[in-house]
């Protein structure tokens, strides 16, 4: 891979790891114990039952939001390590190259399209 496209790959990853982080802070909190781990927050509104419903309701919302969103900054911090460590843009699974319109079209990519399944 010409080190230009890994060059812009990698400014992508970061841009992304930047945007995917400022995103779980408005919905969660890091985890004090468990590294790269976040919770959703669980804001309390008052005590009557509406705020209390609302509550709820906001929390059931960000909680699937914010495991999409750490499960995505999981992969594209993956993909930085791997570029750190020379690895990037093979494939997991076949060890084969990894084909370079599918990591400019997800560049978090660790399978070839053939394993992506």
């Amino acid at each position: 891979m010409e080190q230009s496209l890994l060059d812009e790959l990698k400014l992508s990853l970061e841009k992304e790891k930047n945007n995917l982080t400022q995103e779980l802070r408005g919905i969660a909190t890091p985890d004090k114990n468990v590294k790269g781990d976040w919770d959703a927050k669980y804001e309390n509104m008052g005590d009557g039952w509406d705020e209390n419903a609302q509550e709820v309701t906001e929390y059931a919302t960000r909680v699937p939001l914010e495991h999409e969103l750490e499960i995505r900054l999981q992969q594209v911090e993956l993909a930085l390590q791997k570029i750190n460590d020379v690895t990037y843009g093979i494939c997991d699974v076949c060890k084969s190259l990894i084909d370079e319109n599918r990591l400019n079209a997800n560049p978090a990519a660790a399978t070839c399209v053939q394993h992506a399944q």
